[in-house]
């Protein structure tokens, strides 16, 4: 049974919503335009708008639900602050590993995807809101500031360690085991390898803003 639900995580985090979106509503594969990423901000710029929401807003659920419903599955009750046994821990830090891995190497997309930032937000909203909801707060204040989603991406899961350091007791799993901050910052790592191109652009004045216009030097 937890086999079933470790391998359920991981084909959820499969599901490309962007591919999927993007074929229902425009009959075309959100690989072969724009970015050529199929996440969010490609199916935002390349589509529309409120698909590009749906499809956020659609990774950031697939990322969140799993994770949540661990402690649940494991029949435990959070809202007491049980302390739990360290296996419990690491199940849900391979759950949401598992559901960001089929996000970014996607089964059904030959082990290709998105880049792991929106489905993270789900994870970590999951595991440590406050934390996640401060770093969220400077993702915002960056996009809105500089119109990178990029550079925006980049600096909120730098941050997301720092909160999950101060915050540590607000964890999922209500316990001072720093195991979730290490999971954070294996994760930042992820999405900062799969973010190297666009860090390139950014140094070359030449990565797209959320406009979709492109920066000059």
């Amino acid at each position: 049974m937890y086999i079933s639900y470790l391998i359920f995580s991981y084909i959820l985090g499969s599901i490309s919503f962007a591919w999927i979106i993007a074929k229902v509503f425009k009959n075309i594969d959100i690989r072969k335009y724009g970015s050529r990423n199929p996440g969010a901000t490609n199916v935002y710029r390349t589509i529309s708008k409120p698909l590009g929401i749906l499809t956020l807003i659609l990774d950031v659920l697939k990322g969140f639900i799993p994770v949540y419903l661990v402690p649940y599955f494991w029949n435990l009750n959070i809202g007491k602050g049980i302390v739990v046994v360290n296996s419990v821990i690491y199940y849900t830090i391979i759950v949401a590993l598992l559901v960001i891995l089929g996000h970014v190497f996607s089964i059904f997309l030959k082990f290709k995807g998105g880049k792991g930032v929106a489905v993270g937000l789900g994870v970590f909203l999951a595991i440590n809101p406050i934390a996640t909801l401060c770093s969220l707060a400077v993702f915002i204040v960056i996009i809105v500031l500089t119109r990178y989603v990029s550079l925006s991406s980049i600096v909120a899961s730098i941050v997301l360690p720092i909160g999950i350091y101060f915050f540590n007791g607000y964890n999922i799993i209500h316990t001072n085991s720093y195991e979730f901050l290490i999971f954070s910052i294996i994760v930042v790592s992820l999405v900062i390898i799969r973010h190297i191109s666009n860090i390139k652009r950014l140094l070359n004045g030449t990565e797209n803003k959320i406009s979709g216009s492109k920066s000059s030097k």
